[in-house]
């Protein structure tokens, strides 16, 4: 009887360690997507990292803190430090990817990640990373085709890649192999579809601007950035956006 009353009081106890544990851990959570939402991303990423400690090997807390690193870099203006901070971010991405291979989100984070190292590449490098960028977000989007990111990231590969002058293009083919085709024409339709899934992001529009000015639609792009600029933020990454936008129309 004793026995069996000491097996159940310990029963009892880690019940209540493990339920006092899980709630700590989501409001750990909590605070940092809060913090996230404020665009504090400092804040973001201390919490989350505190989260992936309580609760190592979770895709979701991995997920987060690559977005929190790459995010990061809108805060600094050291090439080297960019570089390591996405190089962070692109470690923790692959470990979300393993853990859960199927979720569109951490697959798409991949294509980010190698897109922003590129930017602090060499040439060869960013031919490679270029073909990861459309590979992964393709992957996504297979994996949801209603994922407007997915969607955002082929459209601006679409219309960079197509933009590349002639020249360009024929060094890339002779010298690393080239890179798959691409069409402003796409750009628009994937950025179009973007907008049409989640018309309240400006950083969709925007981009939806630039394949727009590529594909030689003047008018159609300066009303684009035009109803962008308009919109409130609703992400760090409109920051840049609005930026963008705005020197496109003072160029137009």
């Amino acid at each position: 009887m004793h026995r069996r009353r000491r097996i159940l009081l310990l029963v009892v106890g880690l019940a209540c360690v493990f339920s006092l544990h899980a709630t700590d851990l989501a409001s750990l959570l909590q605070s940092a997507r809060t913090a996230e939402d404020r665009f504090d991303t400092k804040t973001a990423l201390t919490l989350f990292l505190q989260a992936n400690t309580a609760r190592p090997n979770d895709p979701l807390i991995l997920q987060k803190i690559s977005r929190q690193y790459s995010d990061s870099t809108a805060d600094i203006a050291d090439v080297a430090e960019k570089k390591r901070l996405c190089t962070e971010a692109l470690a923790y991405a692959k470990r979300a990817v393993d853990l859960a291979p199927r979720n569109a989100v951490n697959v798409l984070s991949l294509a980010i990640c190698y897109g922003k190292l590129g930017l602090y590449s060499d040439t060869r490098t960013k031919i490679e990373y270029s073909r990861l960028v459309k590979d992964y977000a393709e992957q996504a989007l297979a994996l949801d085709p209603n994922y407007d990111y997915a969607h955002h990231v082929l459209g601006r590969w679409n219309y960079e890649v197509a933009s590349l002058g002639f020249g360009t293009r024929v060094i890339v083919r002779l010298i690393y192999g080239g890179l798959p085709p691409a069409s402003t024409a796409e750009a628009v339709r994937q950025l179009q579809r973007a907008v049409e899934i989640s018309p309240h992001r400006p950083a969709h529009r925007v981009e939806l601007g630039f394949a727009l000015l590529a594909d030689g639609r003047r008018d159609a792009a300066r009303r684009t950035f035009e109803e962008a600029l308009a919109m409130p933020q609703v992400e760090k990454y409109d920051t840049e956006s609005f930026r963008r936008a705005r020197e496109a129309l003072a160029d137009l």
